[in-house]
């Protein structure tokens, strides 16, 4: 039951993103809107065990979201064989690029969160015996 609220939550929250987009004509799709969405709902404790239990779901089912794409990739091989390449390396750079940025932003934050946590308190992690007290 659990899966299904989460579930529920998930398609609601798309639908109101993409609401939101034809709405306000936005320029990021309605879907992206609902993850940003999805993103500030979960600061309440209460949606996370539906939206985990429909995340647990999806996710042991990942392999038959596959089909249609292979469905897909059969039925148009003609294209394939004739742009196969280029869709080739546009998938490997973006990959790249995607994976590339992912460690930048990464990198950034941890040297956010170092140097922010290291300033703030700067006995608070000092051993007892280092500590002096006065």
């Amino acid at each position: 039951m659990q899966a299904l609220r989460g579930l529920a939550l998930l398609l609601l929250l798309q639908a109101l993103g993409e609401a939101l987009a034809r709405g306000f004509s936005l320029p990021l799709p309605g879907p992206v809107i609902g993850l940003v969405l999805l993103l500030a709902a979960l600061r309440l404790p209460a949606l996370h065990t539906p939206v985990a239990a429909a995340a647990d779901v999806l996710l042991s089912n990942l392999s038959l979201l596959f089909v249609p794409v292979g469905v897909g990739v059969i039925t148009h091989l003609a294209l394939l064989s004739q742009y196969g390449l280029r869709l080739l390396l546009a998938i490997v750079l973006s990959t790249w690029v995607g994976m590339a940025v992912t460690a930048l932003v990464l990198r950034a934050l941890l040297a956010r969160s170092d140097g922010g946590s290291q300033g703030e308190g700067e006995g608070a992690g000092a051993a007892p015996e280092d500590r002096k007290e006065g």
